[in-house]
């Protein structure tokens, strides 16, 4: 079974429809890239799967339990499936450290000496063992996108979603997030990138998705996706990124 179903899912802002009737399954340790132009809908698909935006048809299912949008069912929905933002969204009068501890005592209710330990073992994860106390400001693009996947790690998702996690950084900073991103799809975590570095999801996705205009206009293994698209929107895509 799926971690995520997606059965012809369409969103409407008034009369815009933004998504036309996406169909999408995501197995347990899957990593899927989702690309295309702006405009096509895959910040708006991430949103709909982790209940940010209200679907206005069809059908979203997160490990096996349909998605209705009550506030109770959202709370659970989000202990399951975390998103990590273009924006780190780190508090900043809140050192690296209580900014991963905070999720799990509001949300989940765990005792501050085993949030703090979680913490610290996530931070480990993403490479920042040292920057517990450390405050945002002083880190990096980078290093804060990174404590922003560990907050995300800490609530024990069985999936996350990535809404271009780099575009917000320097060049020389995207390596560093995508080394980590990288490690979590290498030890089993279930991945959805929207993303632009197309070398990366060459590399390490499973399978590529291309939305165009509101749909997945084609989707299939990267070496296929990349080396013989089968539209000529696709092709022009690949051509221009």
């Amino acid at each position: 079974m799926p971690i995520i179903a997606v059965r012809e899912l369409r969103k409407s802002y008034g009369h815009l429809e933004v998504l036309k009737g996406i169909n999408l399954e995501i197995e347990a340790g899957e990593v899927v890239a989702i690309i295309g132009k702006s405009g096509s809908g895959k910040s708006t698909f991430l949103r709909c799967i982790n209940g940010l935006e209200t679907i206005s048809d069809g059908t979203v299912e997160v490990a096996g339990e349909y998605l209705d949008y009550n506030e109770a069912q959202l709370r659970k929905l989000r202990l399951k499936v975390g998103m990590i933002f273009q924006q780190f969204n780190l508090f900043p009068h809140l050192s690296a450290g209580r900014n991963v501890m905070l999720a799990q005592k509001v949300v989940r209710g765990t005792r501050a000496s085993e949030a703090e330990a979680i913490a610290r073992q996530m931070l480990a994860k993403v490479g920042l063992a040292e920057k517990f106390e450390a405050m945002p400001g002083e880190l990096s693009g980078g290093q804060q996108q990174r404590v922003a996947i560990a907050r995300a790690l800490a609530m024990h998702p069985v999936a996350l979603l990535c809404d271009e996690i780099t575009s917000a950084l320097d060049p020389e900073l995207v390596s560093e997030v995508l080394a980590v991103v990288k490690g979590l799809a290498k030890t089993g975590m279930t991945l959805a990138m929207v993303t632009h570095e197309m070398r990366f999801a060459r590399e390490v996705c499973n399978r590529v998705a291309f939305m165009h205009q509101g749909k997945v206009h084609e989707i299939g293994p990267p070496e296929e996706i990349f080396a013989n698209p089968q539209t000529p929107e696709l092709r022009q895509f690949l051509g221009a990124a």
